[in-house]
C-alpha cells in the first residue's frame, strides 16, 4: 500500500496504530534476517566428528551438534509459531481496530464527519487486510527462506506435517485474511475489546484445527498394494516423502486389517475378519503432487469464510445504521 493512499481513515488507523504495527514490523524483518543468517551459518558450519564423541554432548554451535541442527530446530518451531499468526491477527482487528473504537464512541466522530459508516468499515477492512496479508507473505517467505534446504530427507520437517503444510502454501494468507474479516465481525458485533479478542481468537483456532483434520479428506487417496511375502507384510514401494494416511494388510477375500491387533489374538474391542490369514498388503498414501490440490481447496473454503464474514459485517452494519 503505497503512501498517497494512506488517507482519511485509513491515515488514522494507521496513525493511531503505529506503534503496534512498527512492533510487528521489526519482528517480521528479524524473522527474515533470522532465517537468512541460519542459512548462511548452515553451509559455514557443516557437523564435524570432531566434535561430537558417543556419549558426550556435542557443542559445535550454540550447544548444537551443528548450524544445520539449529536450523531444523528453529524452522520446526517456526512453523508451529506461524500457526499463531491469524490468531493474534484476528483478535488485534477485533479489539483494538474495532471494538475500542465502538467501545469509546470514537467511531462517532468518523460518522459526523465525511466519512460515512459504510465507507469507515470499508477502511478498517481494507487497511487490516493489506496489511495481513504482506506481513504473512514475507514471513512465509522467510520459513521458505530457512526451510527450502531441510524438507524431507534426513530433516524432521514435512510437507504435511501442521505448521508447515500453512507455512509453504497460500493457505496461511487465507487464513489471516479470514481472520481479519471474523475479528471486524467479532467486534462490531460485541463492541467490547476483550470479548471480542478472546471470541476471535477462540474461532480462529477452532477452524484451523477443524479444517486441519479434514483437510486430507478434500482428495481422494491413492493406494498402493502387493503380495506378502515371508517376512514382509508392509509396503515396500511407493513414491519418496508420500504421507501415509493408512495402511495394513487383508486376507484372501480383499478385507483389511491391522495384523498386529489380530494377531495371535484379537485386541479388546477390534474386530477381525473370520479369516486371518495374510495374503497382501496396502497403503492408502497422498504422493506430494497432491498438496497443491490440497492447498488449493482448502484456501478456497477460507476465503469463502472470509468473504460470508465480509458481507455479515456490511449487513450489521446497514441494520444498526439504518
Amino acid at each position: 500500500m503505497s503512501l498517497p493512499t494512506l488517507r482519511g481513515p485509513r491515515w488514522v488507523d494507521v496513525r493511531v496504530h503505529r506503534t503496534a504495527l512498527l512492533s510487528a514490523g521489526a519482528f517480521v524483518v528479524l524473522a527474515v534476517a533470522y532465517s537468512g543468517w541460519l542459512r548462511w551459518a548452515a553451509g559455514a558450519y557443516p557437523v564435524s566428528d570432531d566434535n561430537c564423541v558417543v556419549g558426550e554432548a556435542c557443542d559445535s554451535f550454540l550447544g548444537f551438534a551443528s548450524a544445520k541442527d539449529l536450523l531444523d530446530a528453529s524452522m520446526e518451531s517456526g512453523s508451529i509459531g506461524l500457526l499463531l499468526v491469524p490468531l493474534l491477527i484476528g483478535a488485534f482487528v477485533a479489539g483494538p481496530l474495532v471494538a475500542r473504537e465502538l467501545e469509546s464512541g470514537v467511531h462517532k466522530v468518523s460518522w459526523t464527519q465525511s466519512v460515512s459508516p459504510a465507507r469507515w468499515l470499508a477502511a478498517k477492512l481494507s487497511t487490516a487486510a493489506a496489511l495481513a496479508a504482506l506481513g504473512t507473505l514475507v514471513l512465509l517467505v522467510a520459513f521458505r527462506l530457512g526451510a527450502s534446504d531441510v524438507l524431507g530427507g534426513r530433516s524432521p520437517l514435512h510437507w504435511a506435517d501442521r505448521g508447515v503444510y500453512e507455512a509453504i502454501g497460500p493457505a496461511l494468507v487465507a487464513y489471516s485474511l479470514f481472520a481479519v474479516a471474523l475479528g471486524t465481525l467479532i467486534g462490531f458485533a460485541v463492541r467490547r475489546t476483550l470479548l471480542a479478542m478472546a471470541a476471535t481468537g477462540a474461532i480462529t483456532g477452532l477452524v484451523l484445527w477443524s479444517l486441519g483434520s479434514i483437510r486430507w479428506h478434500l482428495v481422494p487417496v491413492d493406494t498402493v498394494t502387493g503380495p506378502a511375502t515371508k517376512g514382509n507384510t508392509w509396503p515396500t514401494r511407493f513414491p519418496w516423502g508420500s504421507f501415509s494416511m493408512d495402511q495394513g494388510v487383508t486376507n484372501a477375500a480383499g478385507e483389511r486389517f491391522n495384523e498386529h491387533a489380530c494377531l495371535p489374538k484379537p485386541s479388546p474391542g477390534f474386530s477381525c475378519p473370520t479369516d486371518t490369514k495374510i495374503t497382501g498388503w496396502y497403503m492408502d498414501y497422498h504422493p506430494r503432487s497432491h498438496f497443491w490440490h490440497v492447498q488449493l481447496i482448502e484456501t478456497g473454503i477460507v476465503l469463502a469464510l472470509a468473504a460470508i464474514a465480509t458481507y455479515a459485517v456490511f449487513r450489521l452494519l446497514r441494520h444498526r445504521t439504518a
